[in-house]
């Protein structure tokens, strides 16, 4: 008889997967002492610290999310020109450098977000309150001030630190289903007076930076990205997260704060930690991909003509444009940290067509954006820099490798996950799109539900990109095992 397995098993799973890793799945006595300690969010005052309580901010994430970094707001001025307000939770007045929390968060640098559990980089008492952006609560943040004009350009900016107080807690789904007609607006943003003006406002200066960012040659991906849906402890459902208007808002508003961060650091003289993608060097072979589908790229690397290529790929296949994504970002290298000191020429980010880039808009989830968060605040303050050039290096690589086990993670549980829910379905038959071919085998991704396995029995020959019949033959939640073979 064989065991049955439930959602106690995928987050066993995930626990052996962060030990694996080197990521540290629980938080120490140490760090449990220091969070009991801690009577109320971060109080400073002082005349450097503006009240901004009044403007009309709201966040806007996951449904279930709680651990809110940022949040926005943004003003029209007679010229045509909007300012937006970026505001980021000043993590920092709560979490100190050198402290059990902060060593916590050092060691894993990231939350690792899977859909039976979650290992949040700060502790919940932290991230989801004394340091999260919540409704009706003023809390401390760092204020990036953009200037956009008419046309989407930023053409000024600067940083401030103030006190700020969420007035609408949304959900993206929610908000882009109004944006594009498809609902009403949600109800948190009917409770407040001008949100619905505020939201509009937002959503035309967002399509004007990404409009204006793809034609300076800024990649359009579209990868991967499962969620799992429990009942009990069953998963039900596996659905896919669907790029939508209000993601975008966000994306486009967070892309702006970490370049005007990245400018405001090199401005005063300071390093920095940057997030890089350098320009491919399988380019050619990203080449031989286009000209596979009669397409011709220059011999020298260049984004423009690559988003070019993208897009018309997207508009003419959008079934198989997930699966040519995944290929051209591992053709193009993961990104990386690297430290910049200003006079050093800049790697930029390849895929974001931007020379300066920085993370700095996630500090309850991200450790590289609570460096630059610290950095920012002690120019600000005039106190000294919080971190040495060599301290930044060492810095740079680790985070780099974290990051990479909190993927590895989270792509084991998904597989485990998946297994769980196709358990039921051996020997059924899918229509699959090939993703994949290298010596360990062939993969593919079968279409509903959306998940991923190796095809073990082929017959014939097959490409990446085929539409093909499979048939399921083993789905093994212990090792994450998908396979099929080919009808």
């Amino acid at each position: 008889m064989h065991r049955k397995f439930g959602k106690s098993d995928i987050v066993r799973i995930a626990f052996n997967a962060m030990q694996i890793n080197g990521l540290e799945a629980d938080f120490s006595l140490q760090v449990e002492k220091q969070i009991a300690s801690i009577s109320g969010p971060g109080n400073d005052r002082g005349p450097d610290i503006l009240d901004l309580t009044s403007l009309l901010w709201c966040s806007i994430d996951n449904d279930e999310s709680l651990d809110l970094d940022q949040l926005t707001a943004c003003e029209t001025r007679n010229d045509l020109s909007v300012i937006i307000y970026v505001a980021v939770a000043d993590v920092d007045a709560l979490v100190k450098k050198g402290s059990p929390v902060d060593n916590h968060a050092l060691n894993n640098t990231t939350s690792v977000y899977t859909s039976a559990h979650v290992f949040p980089m700060l502790p919940l008492r932290l991230s989801t309150d004394l340091t999260s952006l919540n409704p009706d609560q003023d809390r401390l943040a760092l204020v990036t001030i953009m200037k956009v004009d008419a046309h989407g350009v930023v053409i000024s900016s600067t940083v401030e630190r103030a006190l700020v107080r969420n007035k609408a807690k949304l959900a993206y789904d929610a908000v882009s289903a109004w944006i594009e007609g498809r609902s009403d607006l949600p109800v948190a943003a009917s409770l407040v007076p001008g949100m619905d003006q505020q939201l509009r406002c937002q959503d035309r200066v967002a399509q004007k930076l990404r409009l204006r960012r793809h034609l300076q040659g800024s990649l359009e991906f579209q990868t991967f990205q499962p969620q799992a849906v429990f009942d009990g402890q069953q998963v039900v459902e596996i659905k896919q997260q669907e790029q939508n208007r209000a993601r975008q808002l966000i994306e486009e508003f967070m892309i702006a704060t970490n370049a005007c961060t990245a400018h405001f650091l090199a401005e005063r003289g300071g390093a920095s930690l940057r997030r890089v993608v350098r320009s491919p060097e399988r380019w050619m072979r990203i080449v031989e991909i286009a000209d596979e589908y009669g397409y011709s790229l220059p011999s020298e690397p260049g984004s423009q003509a690559l988003e070019s290529f993208l897009a018309a790929r997207h508009k003419a296949d959008p079934l198989r444009f997930p699966d040519l994504s995944l290929v051209i970002i591992k053709l193009m290298g993961s990104g990386e940290y690297v430290v910049e000191v200003p006079g050093q020429e800049s790697f930029g980010h390849f895929g974001l067509a931007e020379r300066d880039y920085t993370h700095s808009t996630a500090p309850n989830r991200r450790y590289p954006d609570l460096i630059t968060l610290r950095m920012m605040k002690a120019i600000l303050t005039n106190s000294p820099a919080p971190y040495a050039v060599s301290e930044l290096e060492y810095l740079a690589v680790h985070c780099t490798r974290q990051e990479d086990a909190a993927r590895k993670v989270e792509r084991r549980v998904r597989k485990s996950e998946a297994a769980l829910l196709l358990g039921s379905m051996i020997g059924r038959r899918f229509d699959a799109i090939v993703t994949g071919h290298s010596e360990k085998g062939t993969w593919v991704r079968i279409l509903m539900p959306p998940a991923e396995g190796r095809l073990i029995r082929k017959i014939g020959k097959i490409r990446v990109g085929q539409e093909i019949s499979v048939k399921l033959v083993l789905a093994d939640v212990e090792r994450g095992f998908i396979d099929f073979e080919r009808m």
